[in-house]
C-alpha cells in the first residue's frame, strides 16, 4: 500500500478530512491560481490551532510533503501527495479600537477586516481586493494602496503566533523570538504556520479614488507625464497607469466599452479638492477623459483590483526606452500596470522587516506574454522583484537583497532546520 494511501487510512484529526474522489476535496483542492493543480493525498480543514498541529505532526510521522492554504490567492507550488491544510475556517476578526490595532486568524480575508475597522474610523494596510487574504499578503510584504503613507502591511505587524516545524506554538514580537518575528514581515510562510496575526490599523475612513480612462493613442504623452508627476507626489496619494483592453460587454460603462484605454487607478488619503487639483497635470497630459469614475468614497468601498502577472520588472528611473517598449507591447498585451511605489515604503523603521528594494520607485506587471518585452526592459530595470508578485517559487531570493536573504537562511536553519516547510516560496537553509 503507498503512503498517500497510509496517510488516508490512518490519519485522525481534530478538524475535517477529504480525501480524493470527495466532492468537498475537489473544491478544497484548487487555488486561485488556474496554472497550479494540487492532489494532495488528503485535505484538512483546521478550525483551530490545534487542527493545525495535528496536521502538521501527521505530516511529519508519514515524511510527506506539507502545505497550507487560507484563500489559494498566493498558491504558486502544487502540493502533491501530502497533506493541504485549508485554515479558511479559523476567520476571526478581533479590532481594539483603543489600541488601533487587529488580530485575526489565518482565514481572515480583508474585507472582514475592513468592515470591522470600520465603524471605529480606522483601517488596515489592505490588498487591492477584499476577497484577498490576511496573512498570506502579509507574510510576503504586502503592498496596498495606502502603503505609500503607511508603508509595508508588513511593516504594521506587532505579533504572530506561530505552530513551527516541529509542533511547537511560541508567539514572536520585537521581545519574544526577536529573529522569527523579523523574517516572518516579508520573508514569507516558510518558517512557520501563523494562527494569529495582529497588526496596526490607521485613522482613515475616507478617501478619494476610482478611475480614469483616457484615449489609448496618449498613452506616450501620459506615461512621460506620468514620471515627472510622481518626483513631486505627496505620500497621501497612490496612482498607477494601466494600458487595458476593456472587455465588449454590457457590464462595462458605455464610453469605453470594448477599447483600448489608457486607465488611471487612483486613491488618495485626503480631501476631494486637494486630489483634484494634484490630479490636474495628469489629466492634462492624458486627456480630455473618455470617462472619470474617481470621486469621495469610504475606504471600504475601495476596491482598485489587480493585474494578473505574466511579468513583472522593478525600476528606479523609466527612460523614454521604457516608455516606448511599454507603449508598444501594449499592441499585444491585454494589461500593462505601471505603479508608482515610493513614500513611506522607502523610509523604513530601525526594527523593519526584510522587505527588500523598497528604493524601487516604479513597477511593471504585464498579464500576457510579449515576445521579447523581457529581454528590451531588462537593461533597464534594478533586478528586484517582490513576493506577493512571483508566481516563480524559484526565484524567491530575488526578492531580498542579499544581506537580509543571508540571515533570512540563518532564521531558517535555526526554525526549520530539516526544511519541512518546503511548499512554495520557501528560503533554502
Amino acid at each position: 500500500m503507498s503512503q498517500p494511501y497510509r496517510i488516508q487510512d490512518e490519519i485522525l484529526l481534530p478538524g475535517t478530512v477529504h480525501r480524493p474522489g470527495e466532492a468537498r476535496y475537489e473544491e478544497l483542492r484548487r487555488s486561485m491560481n488556474p496554472a497550479v493543480d494540487s492532489r494532495p493525498a488528503v485535505v484538512a480543514e483546521a478550525y483551530g490551532v490545534s487542527d493545525v498541529r495535528a496536521a502538521l505532526l501527521a505530516a511529519r510521522r508519514h515524511g510527506v510533503p506539507f502545505a497550507v492554504q487560507a484563500t489559494g490567492h498566493g498558491t504558486h507550488a502544487p502540493s502533491d501527495d501530502g497533506i493541504l491544510v485549508r485554515t479558511s475556517p479559523m476567520a476571526s476578526v478581533l479590532v481594539d479600537p483603543a489600541r488601533q490595532v487587529a488580530r485575526v486568524g489565518p482565514g481572515a480575508r480583508w474585507g472582514e477586516v475592513i468592515a470591522a475597522a470600520a465603524p471605529s474610523g480606522l483601517a488596515p494596510l489592505s490588498g487591492s481586493s477584499p476577497s484577498v487574504g490576511v496573512t498570506g499578503y502579509t507574510l510576503g510584504g504586502g503592498l496596498g494602496w495606502l502603503a505609500r503613507k503607511h508603508g509595508f502591511a508588513a511593516d504594521s505587524v506587532v505579533r504572530a503566533e506561530v505552530v513551527l516545524a516541529d509542533g511547537r506554538k511560541v508567539t514572536a514580537s520585537s521581545n519574544q523570538h526577536p529573529e522569527l518575528f523579523w523574517a516572518l514581515r516579508g520573508g514569507g510562510g516558510g518558517f512557520g504556520v501563523v494562527t494569529s496575526l495582529e497588526f496596526r490599523l490607521y485613522p482613515v475612513s475616507r478617501v478619494y479614488s476610482g478611475f480614469a480612462y483616457f484615449p489609448i493613442e496618449a498613452a506616450a504623452e501620459t506615461l512621460g507625464a506620468y514620471r515627472s508627476w510622481i518626483e513631486h507626489a505627496p505620500d497621501e496619494i497612490s496612482t498607477a497607469v494601466v494600458l487595458k483592453r476593456m472587455p465588449d460587454d454590457e457590464q462595462v460603462p458605455e464610453p469605453v466599452r470594448g477599447r483600448h484605454v489608457v486607465m488611471v487607478k487612483v486613491v488618495h488619503a485626503g480631501e476631494a479638492a486637494e486630489a483634484r487639483r494634484l490630479l490636474a497635470p495628469l489629466w492634462r497630459a492624458a486627456g480630455p477623459a473618455l470617462l472619470d469614475e474617481t470621486r469621495p468614497a469610504t475606504y471600504a468601498a475601495t476596491a482598485m483590483g489587480g493585474t494578473p502577472n505574466r511579468h513583472m520588472d522593478m525600476f528606479d528611473a523609466v527612460p523614454d526606452e521604457v516608455i516606448g517598449t511599454l507603449v508598444r507591447a501594449a499592441e499585444q498585451a491585454q494589461t500593462i500596470e505601471i505603479r508608482h511605489w515610493g513614500g513611506a515604503m522607502g523610509r523604513p523603521g530601525p526594527d523593519a522587516g526584510p522587505v527588500s528594494h523598497r528604493s524601487t520607485k516604479l513597477s511593471v506587471i504585464v498579464d500576457t506574454p510579449v515576445p521579447g518585452l523581457a529581454e528590451a526592459l531588462r537593461p533597464h530595470a534594478n533586478g528586484g522583484t517582490f513576493l506577493n508578485f512571483l508566481a516563480d517559487p524559484s526565484r524567491t531570493a530575488e526578492a531580498y537583497d542579499a544581506a537580509d536573504y543571508r540571515r533570512l537562511r540563518e532564521v531558517k536553519r535555526a526554525y526549520d532546520p530539516d526544511g519541512f516547510f518546503r511548499v512554495g516560496h520557501v528560503v533554502s537553509a
